[in-house]
């Protein structure tokens, strides 16, 4: 019985997990490359996985860099069952649909400038008909139950506290000499994070597969970051001009409007019209108002009396191109919130491109910002930045906040592995950099004893 790591070993994206045994071969995660010099050559179907012999994929969640390349499969003529949490299926639908559409768009622009070159047309990685095939070989299977998916393995699916719907994953392979527990943690998301349910841990492993993408640190404490976000606002709303919030579609965009609805009941800020501008975050939001059955306690009550509804009345969808441009029009106060959440593609640009320049307008930063994007040269407080191909002053006032992480911290990993430790498992750090990685494999070593081997794209790890 073997693991082979086809992604997410030494870096953060392309996820996946190849597991053969003697009689069957499960895929778990299949995402894309993103953001490195090597993503287009990694987005393959890679040599080591037969499609003939393949028996189930099982996802951890939907986003892209653990979804992406479903499409290749079916490309490759698979057809059996890839299973995910009922809340996964919806959300996967929705990111590789949009996934395939950025890479038309991308690839039409591509070839216009090589026809006018002479050169040959290139085609996407895979288009919305392989995406269609993909929708229609997922199945649900829920949380907590032990479930059968290929021979001699069996799953089980647990809360991971990411986004909605996701899930770590147990492996139970079984063997003459005794069954063997494998678990893949996917990503684990913070503790306290609004609307859904903390991570859960697994109490029973042989080998542990462990995401470290903010193994290094822990992040600043949730309450400060709601405060800061909360004063920032107040003093948006008293200068009456527009608020500029580039955010991605699933998961932060939910998360902050549950955050402007709470300031909203409580009185802690006075009621402004909020817009969500960008399709595929209300189609995300609708998911998300489809799964109540996910949501925490607290909000669970607070769907219940009606108070999460009461404290949605100032917030308004706009779908369609014109009710974007209409917003350029309206006067302050007023929040935007609009993808992309590095504003390096999406309905944000031309917002900004409106806005940027007008020392009334608050602009904030809520996610990561990577190097080259205009979103990072805002951050960095660049005099003047390019949107499509014109420069434009940077007179509005700009804040960061990075509090609102979607995975866990250094010291909630530790926690979440402190729950198997007692087994003493072989551990090893996936789904993070060397940054990442490497402090954490030392407080692992500190804190259980245990050494996490820190294991590369294509190494493969014996279980038997």
């Amino acid at each position: 019985m073997k693991v082979t790591l086809l992604g997410a070993a030494g870096d953060v994206t392309g996820s996946a997990y190849y597991i053969e045994n003697g009689a069957a071969r499960v895929l778990l995660d299949f995402g894309m490359f993103q953001g490195m010099k090597r993503a287009d050559e990694l987005n393959i179907l890679p040599p080591q996985i037969d499609i003939a012999r393949l028996d189930a994929v099982v996802l951890t969640h939907a986003h892209l860099d653990h979804t992406g390349r479903l499409p290749l499969l079916t490309k490759a003529g698979y057809k059996g069952p890839i299973y995910a949490t009922p809340a996964s299926i919806d959300l996967t639908g929705l990111i590789l649909k949009d996934s395939a559409k950025i890479q038309t768009n991308d690839i039409d622009r591509t070839n216009r400038k090589r026809a006018l070159r002479g050169e040959p047309p290139l085609a996407p990685i895979y288009g919305a008909a392989d995406v269609d095939a993909v929708l229609k070989l997922l199945r649900p299977l829920p949380y907590d139950g032990e479930f059968r998916v290929a021979p001699n393995i069996s799953v089980q699916l647990v809360e991971a506290g990411h986004i909605l719907g996701s899930a770590s994953i147990g492996v139970i392979l079984d063997h003459p000499t005794g069954r063997r527990t494998v678990v893949f943690s996917g990503d684990i998301g913070p503790k306290g994070a609004p609307v859904l349910r903390d991570a859960q841990c697994f109490v029973k492993a042989d080998v542990v597969f462990l995401e470290s993408t903010y193994g290094d640190r822990d992040h600043r404490p949730l309450n400060e970051t709601v405060e800061e976000f909360r004063a920032i606002v107040t003093t948006a709303v008293a200068r009456r001009g527009k608020i500029l919030i580039p955010a991605f579609a699933v998961g932060r965009t939910q998360q902050l409007v549950y955050f402007l609805s709470e300031f909203f009941r409580s009185g802690a800020v006075p009621p402004f019209p909020i817009y969500i501008d960008s399709p595929m975050a209300v189609e995300a939001s609708k998911i998300y108002n489809a799964h109540p059955e996910l949501y925490d306690i607290e909000a669970d009550a607070l769907r219940r009396s009606g108070e999460m509804l009461a404290g949605l009345k100032m917030v308004n969808y706009s779908v369609s191109a014109q009710e974007s441009m209409a917003l350029n029009d309206l006067p302050g106060p007023c929040m935007i919130i609009a993808g992309s959440g590095m504003c390096n593609a999406g309905r944000i640009l031309h917002h900004l491109r409106h806005n940027l320049g007008n020392p009334e307008t608050s602009i904030i930063m809520v996610g990561f910002q990577s190097e080259g994007t205009i979103g990072r040269q805002i951050v960095d407080r660049r005099p003047e930045v390019s949107i499509f191909g014109e420069k434009h002053a940077v007179r509005a006032a700009v804040h960061t906040l990075g509090g609102f992480s979607a995975h866990a911290g250094q010291t909630e990993l530790l926690d979440w592995l402190g729950c198997a430790a007692h087994a003493k498992p072989r551990v090893y750090l996936t789904h993070g950099e060397a940054k990442g990685r490497v402090p954490l494999a030392a407080k692992i070593k500190e804190r259980f004893g245990l050494t996490a081997q820190l294991p590369l794209l294509n190494d493969v790890v014996t279980i038997l």
